[in-house]
């Protein structure tokens, strides 16, 4: 699956495919919650991976095919799929399963309009701004308070207080729902590396602040992921300290781009990756289909 969507990137350099950063945190979440093996459904032709769909929380479908396999059928089977199976899903258990949602990227004409007809409205609450950033050029030296420390995660005694910190950044939302356990088996996972899972210690040694960086090495492209800081230690400059030291540990990985995304309405973040180099190229539309 990872080397379906650099494959595929590499082919067309648009954003209709996810960075494989996306892919390996949505994937992440299923083995949290979910049977991956009920959850994702691929599709072959031979031995080689064309396309693959994955039903997540919400219930949340996304799928990705090879530029030469688009519109051929596995789009629809995709979908069909989703559907059978959230409907399954919500029979048994209507609290937790809602309305069926997917999404495209705002310019991609041919994905909003299938969705349109097959039942999907735009839910017009929700977009998420995508950002890029050039990392050829001069990237700010990252600066903590006296007494903080900024390094990457570097024992394994750490997972706790790192799993922690991000539930105490992103729940109540369903990216926070993560254990101790599930941290650490995120270390596993392929692309995983601990030097870029960048973090701010305070000074009794608690992680205050955190980024996880993936790398897309086929089209030289990081993607910062779950990103922010700890309540108590916010208005310090520390999300800004990590985002840029990770940065620079990406253009030491030969990267020259690095992607960043957040919701249109994040009046904090939005500001902040736009100071340190961060423009917008892209937008992600949530669609929803009820009844």
């Amino acid at each position: 699956m990872r080397g379906l969507l650099m494959e595929a990137r590499s082919r067309t350099d648009d954003w209709r495919y996810a960075h494989v950063g996306e892919l390996m945190f949505s994937y992440f979440m299923v083995t949290c919650h979910f049977e991956p093996r009920e959850h994702i459904r691929l599709w072959h032709d031979g031995d080689r991976l064309v396309g693959y769909a994955t039903l997540g929380d919400d219930p949340k479908l996304d799928w990705q095919v090879l530029p030469e396999y688009e519109w051929s059928g596995i789009e629809s089977e995709a979908l069909a799929w989703g559907e059978a199976y959230a409907a399954e899903l919500r029979a048994g258990d209507p609290d937790t399963w809602g309305p069926l949602v997917s999404g495209a990227r705002a310019d991609d004409a041919r994905r909003i309009a299938f969705l349109e007809e097959h039942g999907f409205r735009y839910r017009g609450e929700f977009a998420e701004v995508n950002h890029v950033c050039s990392l050829t050029g001069p990237i700010a030296e990252p600066e903590v308070p006296a007494g903080y420390q900024l390094r990457a995660v570097s024992d394994p005694d750490e997972i706790p207080d790192r799993a922690a910190a991000h539930r105490d950044v992103w729940l109540p939302w369903t990216d926070g729902m993560l254990s101790d356990h599930d941290y650490a088996r995120m270390t596993k996972l392929p692309g995983y590396d601990p030097d870029l899972d960048v973090v701010a210690v305070a000074p009794d040694g608690r992680i205050a602040a955190f980024v996880n960086g993936w790398l897309d090495p086929a089209n030289r492209i990081g993607d910062l992921g779950e990103v922010g800081a700890r309540p108590v230690y916010r208005r310090l400059g520390l999300t800004r300290a990590v985002l840029l030291e990770c940065m620079r540990r990406m253009r030491g990985r030969g990267m020259d781009r690095a992607c960043v995304s957040t919701g249109e309405s994040n009046s904090a973040a939005r500001p902040l990756y736009e100071s340190i180099g961060f423009r917008v190229e892209n937008r992600y539309l949530d669609f929803v289909k009820r009844g």
